[in-house]
């Protein structure tokens, strides 16, 4: 498939954006348990505020995917039965809870009323993950993300990005808790790459289920491909064909692992070991965001589009 700039960056910054609520939210739940020491507001309020500007990008990216944005409206109207309208309506939803979290923090409510919030907040953000992953692995055709494993690598990815923002806004507003949303941190990027590795293992295995007889209805044993018929550039070739050669690919996919897995990984286990890690955990984080936006590319351009046997052959 071709890899669409809009709904890479999309998927990237709201995850990261869905990750940092569920940060922000577990340190207050564990505040509130007596399991560590209260942070101050500011870091829930500049948290929260973080994922609504990131969540809000995403949203205004979605709308250069558009072929007429000014009926941007109507994607809501098939919620009954399109993830995408369901994306659509979840998207909003966890913007105005995360920003109602970051409020109620704001103007001093009780842990009570925000904590209620801020449960809420995640469970949109859960229910966004599922819209967001299921627009993808719903499609049977596109075996590569056809898989359990998609909803798991949007999830883990999301939030492995959002625990290392959520450490870096430690670092700038509650120091005490730096060190344990680093260590998540680590954890969630190691969890990421394990089932990021399971999905490229699994999707090496695939064997096309159309062959060139059933893309053109010829029903001979030996049928050879010269030509699609034409020299121009079509529409087909354009949306679900990235062009690139394997060996572009193949860099991507090293690219990726290194950028949103290994460095940042490093990085975090460096930061808990300084006292004030602001510098190495910005690192991280634009690392592990640069290695996310490569893998949310090579997610869409290793999809094999069954009409590619047909289109694909340009000698």
């Amino acid at each position: 498939m071709r890899p669409a700039f809009s709904v890479v960056f999309l998927t990237t910054l709201c995850g990261a954006a869905q990750g940092l609520m569920l940060a922000l939210v577990a340190m207050e739940f564990a505040a509130g348990a007596g399991l560590l020491a209260p942070p101050e507001s500011a870091f829930y309020i500049a948290g929260a505020a973080v994922a609504v500007v990131l969540g809000g990008l995403g949203l205004l990216a979605s709308f250069f995917h558009l072929g007429h944005p000014e009926r941007a409206w109507r994607a809501i109207a098939m919620w009954r039965t399109s993830w995408l309208s369901r994306e659509c309506l979840a998207l909003p939803a966890f913007l105005a809870l995360a920003f109602l979290y970051g409020g109620a923090h704001a103007i001093g409510l009780s842990q009570g009323y925000t904590l209620t919030i801020g449960v809420v907040a995640v469970l949109a953000a859960a229910v966004l993950f599922v819209c967001t992953a299921m627009i993808y692995s719903c499609l049977r055709f596109l075996q590569e993300w056809a898989s359990p494993l998609t909803m798991v690598n949007f999830v883990l990815l999301g939030c492995a990005s959002g625990f290392t923002l959520a450490a870096l806004c430690a670092a700038c507003f509650a120091p005490s808790l730096a060190g344990n949303l680093a260590l998540w941190a680590c954890v969630l990027t190691v969890a990421g790459c394990v089932s990021r590795l399971a999905s490229l293992a699994r999707n090496a295995r695939l064997q096309p289920k159309s062959t060139v007889q059933s893309a053109t209805g010829i029903v001979a044993q030996k049928v050879v491909q010269k030509s699609r018929g034409f020299t121009g550039s079509a529409f087909n070739m354009r949306e679900f064909f990235h062009g690139k050669s394997p060996r572009t690919l193949q860099t991507v996919k090293y690219g990726f692992l290194l950028g949103a897995f290994l460095v940042p990984f490093i990085l975090l286990a460096l930061s808990l070991s300084l006292s004030a890690p602001v510098a190495l955990l910005v690192v991280a984080f634009v690392v592990q965001y640069a290695g996310l936006v490569a893998e949310r590319w090579f997610f869409f351009a290793e999809a094999r589009h069954p009409q590619n046997i047909y289109y694909q052959q340009a000698s």
